[in-house]
């Protein structure tokens, strides 16, 4: 039997981290209101506060798992919505450089493509179907309100009405910059976390082609990565719903990529390899190229606090907003909302109200932040114009990650290792059992 831990619980912001958020907090409260300032579309539609959403998005089987353990059947709409199966090391070519392309493999479960705006539709169309759930749009947060030693309101604004006083016994702050948590933590004359930031400088182009009837049926995507530190241009391929593909073009630093058909083409044409371009340079564009930049994937460490406010929880970008270009942040979101979900279930409504609660998510949280954050760091700081600290081992570190990728290339075990935890599933810290140590070591003096 679920425990009742309240009356109204709330949550900030109505993204994918808001959204799973709701989803967690729904057994436990007899009502759950998600306040965002958007208006939230009936279906499937871009929003102004989300510009991303118009580039190549990948939800990682370990966010559709936490999702499917959250919402039962999620991976069952998404299909039904359009979603396209991959199967995984098979269906997407990756082009590595040493590897054009890297072997492909069938590894032995399916994940799927789609654009953000429809993954969202299906996400909020289930959220919206949980009987004390309401979605508000049009909803302005303007603080949060605490009182001996614990936050007690929001005040938020809806559609140009006066204020209004939201009280909760429990407040999720999924608005990505994580403005009302800072902002009650200055007003209170409390610290702010310490923060991690890797100065990444990405650029991005995006558009949409209609998949032509002659298109290959070798791969449904394709992954192309540059040679760093020598190049900063890559591309990325994936089907989305309506027989369609996104197409994202990166680039670093002082580079940007063209937002104009000829220049786009031109811009895959002097990639290592012809594939986009062979796919691309006679299908049809639909709808404009769009840009978009990225200064730092920044990670705020507030389990470093010592105290911090109870009845509050910073979930998702407000948290750790990683570089996107790995494709992880809808994950961790949805794997943070699992755990916030699991530690509910552990928690009395004590630990909510004390802080307790918060700290317990904030030492979990570490638990499912690290591997993506490791992940996206050691590729990111191999450009010596990246802004960051490299650790002090950061050179044996490289080596050992190129040792790796070469043994997987060899052995499809070894693959299906490290897409495991590309895709989260497992932790990085499998590299470090033993027998495959030593195999990567023997790989390293080869």
């Amino acid at each position: 039997m679920t425990t009742r831990l309240g009356d109204t619980a709330a949550v900030l912001g109505a993204g994918v981290g808001g959204l799973a958020a709701a989803a967690a907090l729904a057994p436990f409260f007899d009502r759950v209101v998600v306040l965002e300032r958007d208006v939230l579309p009936d279906g499937v539609a871009h929003r102004d506060g989300t510009p991303q959403s118009r580039h190549v998005h990948a939800l990682l089987a370990g966010g559709e798992g936490a999702l499917n353990e959250l919402l039962p059947g999620f991976t069952g709409d998404l299909r039904a919505a359009g979603a396209v199966p991959l199967r995984v090391g098979l269906d997407v070519q990756y082009e590595r450089p040493g590897f054009d392309p890297f072997p492909r493999r069938d590894l032995g479960w399916v994940s799927h493509a789609m654009s953000r705006p429809l993954m969202e539709s299906v996400l909020r169309q289930r959220v919206r179907g949980l009987p004390n759930v309401e979605l508000r749009s049009r909803c302005r947060v303007n603080a949060l309100v605490a009182r001996d030693g614990r936050v007690r309101t929001v005040s938020f604004e809806a559609a140009g009405a006066p204020p209004q006083i939201l009280d909760a016994a429990l407040i999720v702050d999924a608005t990505g910059r994580a403005v009302p948590t800072l902002d009650l933590l200055a007003t209170l004359g409390e610290p702010l976390p310490e923060e991690t930031s890797i100065g990444v400088d990405i650029h991005y182009a995006s558009a949409v082609f209609a998949m032509p009837q002659s298109c290959s049926d070798d791969w449904l995507g394709v992954f192309h990565f540059p040679n760093a530190p020598h190049e900063t241009r890559g591309a990325l391929l994936l089907p989305m719903e309506h027989r369609q593909w996104i197409v994202t073009l990166g680039t670093r630093f002082d580079d940007k990529p063209p937002n104009e058909r000829a220049g786009f083409m031109r811009f895959l044409r002097e990639l290592r390899r012809p594939t986009l371009h062979e796919a691309l340079c006679d299908a049809e564009l639909s709808g404009e190229i769009r840009q978009w930049a990225f200064p730092a994937s920044v990670r705020r460490h507030f389990e470093r606090l010592g105290r911090f406010p109870g009845s509050l929880i910073p979930l998702a970008d407000a948290i750790c907003r990683f570089n996107p270009i790995y494709g992880q942040g809808m994950s961790v979101a949805s794997q943070e909302a699992l755990l916030l979900s699991q530690l509910l279930a552990k928690a009395q409504e004590a630990d909510l109200a004390d802080g307790t609660l918060a700290q317990r998510f904030f030492a979990g949280a570490q638990g499912v932040i690290e591997t993506p954050w490791a992940m996206a760091a050691v590729p990111d700081l191999v450009y010596p114009a990246t802004r960051g600290e490299r650790p002090v081992n950061f050179a044996a570190t490289l080596q050992f990650a190129q040792a790796l990728t070469r043994l997987a290339a060899k052995d499809p075990d070894v693959h299906k290792l490290t897409i495991q935890v590309q895709h989260l599933l497992k932790p990085n810290t499998v590299y470090r059992e033993p027998a495959l140590v030593q195999r990567v070591l023997q790989e390293m003096s080869s």
